[in-house]
């Protein structure tokens, strides 16, 4: 009977826990994530394995006094655990809330200030890499890589929530590769003439932004729209396939 409750204990320690953080960011004066970072946070929560949160921050830009920032950090921690309770994220019983407000070293760029940072435990257990993170980690300099599966609305450039797999699999990969560097390359189909809009440079700043969001060194990114003048398929396309094949997001590898 000893010998089993030894062999018991020796698994549960051997089980550990890393910890990591989620930033979810908010408009100027607003106390709920804006609507990006709900659909980043849906998309973290589908692709993290959360055990459970431990700690949440809030900060505020520099705009207002210090006594109100300190408010509206508390109001948006408030926000955000509410947001997790409703999505079902374990939280820790004695979880520590700390308002920082907008005393701390604050970015230029005044967005990047609005935020909570969540911070959470997941199993150390490793994961099985993608198809698209084995791709990326493996491609030599100038070689392109499609994202799969990431899909926009149309003539816009916010993706649908069904794009965020993808989108996490290239920040893994960035995280996990410190020296690798990408150029963010955006197509479009259908249109014969130029890209008026500029969508497909839109498109590729929006992965670009996404990547941001999520603390990947602005260094080691750019991003660039071709419009139509890259098609995989002649235009006018034949079909949807084709339609699809020209209609895409890729990564050029700058340095690896």
């Amino acid at each position: 009977m000893k010998t089993i409750v030894f062999l018991i204990l020796g698994f549960f320690t051997s089980i550990c826990f890393a910890q990591k953080q989620f930033e979810v960011f908010f408009d100027f004066n607003k106390d709920f994530p804006n609507q990006q970072s709900i659909l980043d946070f849906n998309g973290w929560k589908a692709t993290s394995n959360i055990n459970e949160v431990i700690r949440i921050e809030g900060y505020c830009d520099s705009v207002d006094t210090k006594n109100y920032n300190k408010k509206l950090a508390e109001r948006r921690i408030e926000s955000v655990l509410k947001l997790l309770k409703s999505s079902s994220v374990a939280i820790t019983k004695d979880i520590k809330k700390i308002a920082v407000g907008k005393d701390f070293e604050q970015s230029q760029v005044q967005e990047e200030n609005r935020k909570v940072i969540i911070y959470y435990t997941e199993p150390s257990l490793e994961k099985p890499k993608s198809v698209l993170y084995e791709s990326i980690k493996n491609a030599k300099v100038g070689e392109r890589i499609k994202l799969s599966n990431i899909y926009f609305y149309n003539n816009s450039a916010r993706t649908v929530s069904k794009s965020q797999t993808t989108l996490y699999d290239l920040l893994c990969v960035m995280e996990d590769n410190p020296k690798l560097k990408i150029e963010i390359q955006g197509h479009i189909c259908c249109q014969i003439e130029t890209d008026i809009n500029d969508v497909s440079t839109a498109r590729a700043k929006a992965i670009y932004n996404f990547l941001i969001r999520n603390k990947i060194d602005r260094t080691r990114m750019s991003y660039k729209g071709f419009g139509t003048t890259r098609p995989i398929y002649p235009i006018p396309e034949k079909n949807e396939i084709e339609a699809n094949e020209n209609r895409r997001v890729e990564i050029m590898i700058v340095e690896n």
